[in-house]
């Protein structure tokens, strides 16, 4: 069909990564995706359609994940990816792109079987442009060149992926996930029904008008499709995609309501990636985008201060406070940030774009004039939620009492990370240098005060969560 990209599926292959099929709780694969086709409908002969909207590194490897799972099950299951068309591969790149596939002795004949080899001499060689769209089908992810997946089915015609999806994946940045879903949602009026949808997307826009709310990607999703949030879910963790994928140990979380959260926590949990389930949708995707927000000045951090540790140490305990601050302006009763969601704040500052970001800036290695989208790396979606976070945080309207000066102030007074992160990468009035002036400040309070503040005070505000 017009605007796809068929990737033929090697019906002998009964493994995961290599590995032997495997059974979760006492379930096998095919126990596990016959429960799941059950639970929506799906009649013999039916096959469960999962569909991924967007192709950056994690959802990529997302879709990489469920078709070494369950890809042999043809009958039963069908996993397709969208990605947009036209995307040209860089010189540069498809000679790097040439380099690993010629490493990796597995991936070298696979491409020689399925004749597919030639393209990337023939793109090393500068006499041929390859395309995204084009390389993931042979199993390479533009952002994630390093590392090979399996060959997907891609779909470059977003109408023929979506239409008679059963199972969504969004792997789009927050910043198109909008604007996508509300393309897709003229899809979907002539359906009888509507798939279910995991996001994981990290991010969040602010809306000032009428008042001021926060709007996440499931939130916006909902808005742009009127699937109704019980069936949208969140995960995310502390996942990094290319560890992940090769085959590191790792957890994550879906969120979302109990209609389907642990269906989908058995059917996407394997042996090396645990999938558990909770139902605080809100506290664990708003900080999927706080992490990102402070995952850039940690690499500023760790940049500036040649790795410090120290330093880093220093950082990480006020921008934890922050963020335990500012989910108690969102929730009445947060989730704790330990667990999962402190790993996952944890890893991201480790070792994650936004803090690659961060690094880069403050090396002088990147410059904000190059944008948020940046090559190999997809897009930097901090940048945006700092944005956000810092528009809605600076309403009066949202005023709490500063703890010294005993008057209202905006709740980004109490942030002063946030606020100089703003004045770097949005107003560009300071220098990454900046962050550090931030971080020692010798009039700061301890960031105990801070928690303190937000566990005993009542700053809860019901209407930044208000979906209209």
């Amino acid at each position: 069909m017009v605007g796809t990209i068929e990737a033929p599926v090697d019906t002998t292959t009964t493994y995961i990564n290599g590995s032997l099929p495997h059974h979760t709780n006492g379930a096998t694969v095919e126990e596990k995706l016959d429960e799941l086709r059950a639970l929506l409908g799906k009649t013999d002969g039916n096959p469960l359609k999962i569909v991924g909207v967007g192709a950056g590194a994690w959802g990529s490897v997302f879709c990489a994940l469920l078709q070494d799972a369950y890809g042999h099950l043809r009958d039963k299951v069908q996993i397709r990816i969208w990605r947009r068309p036209g995307r040209a591969v860089d010189r540069a790149t498809a000679e790097h792109l040439f380099e690993v596939i010629n490493s990796r002795e597995d991936v070298l004949r696979r491409l020689i079987r399925r004749c597919a080899y030639l393209k990337y001499v023939e793109g090393r060689l500068g006499d041929r442009t390859l395309y995204a769209d084009e390389i993931l089908r042979d199993g390479f992810c533009l952002n994630m060149i390093d590392t090979p997946l399996c060959p997907l089915k891609v779909v470059t015609n977003l109408q023929e992926a979506v239409w008679d999806a059963d199972l969504v994946i969004n792997g789009l940045p927050s910043t198109e996930t909008r604007e996508v879903f509300e393309e897709i949602s003229k899809y979907w009026k002539e359906r009888l029904g509507h798939p279910v949808i995991i996001s994981l997307a990290k991010g969040i826009e602010a809306s000032l008008d009428p008042v001021p709310r926060i709007i996440t990607p499931t939130q916006m999703i909902s808005n742009a499709t009127g699937i109704h949030i019980e069936d949208i879910l969140y995960l995310g963790g502390p996942n990094i995609a290319s560890e992940i994928y090769n085959k590191e140990y790792a957890n994550a979380r879906i969120c979302g309501s109990d209609k389907w959260r642990k269906h989908l926590a058995k059917f996407l949990r394997q042996p090396h990636f645990i999938v558990w389930d909770n139902g605080d949708l809100i506290t664990h995707e708003v900080m999927g985008g706080l992490k990102n927000v402070y995952a850039i000045g940690a690499g500023m951090v760790a940049a500036l201060t040649n790795e410090s540790a120290t330093s880093k140490s220093v950082y990480f305990a006020l921008c934890t406070s922050e963020m335990i601050y500012i989910t108690h302006l969102l929730a009445e009763e947060p989730e704790k940030l330990a667990g999962p969601l402190l790993a996952d704040t944890y890893v991201t500052l480790l070792k994650g774009r936004n803090a690659w970001y961060g690094h880069k800036l403050a090396k002088g290695e990147l410059s904000l004039d190059m944008g948020d989208s940046i090559k190999g790396k997809g897009t930097i979606q901090g940048v945006s939620a700092v944005n956000a976070f810092y528009e809605l945080l600076s309403q009066d309207s949202l005023s709490v009492i500063h703890p010294e000066a005993k008057k209202p102030v905006a709740p980004v007074e109490l942030c002063p990370i946030l606020k100089t992160l703003h004045k770097i990468l949005i107003k560009r009035e300071l220098s990454t240098e900046a962050i550090l002036q931030a971080i020692r400040d010798e009039s700061m309070y301890d960031p105990r005060e801070r928690i303190e503040i937000a566990q005993s005070h009542s700053l809860y505000r019901p209407t930044l969560l208000c979906p209209h």
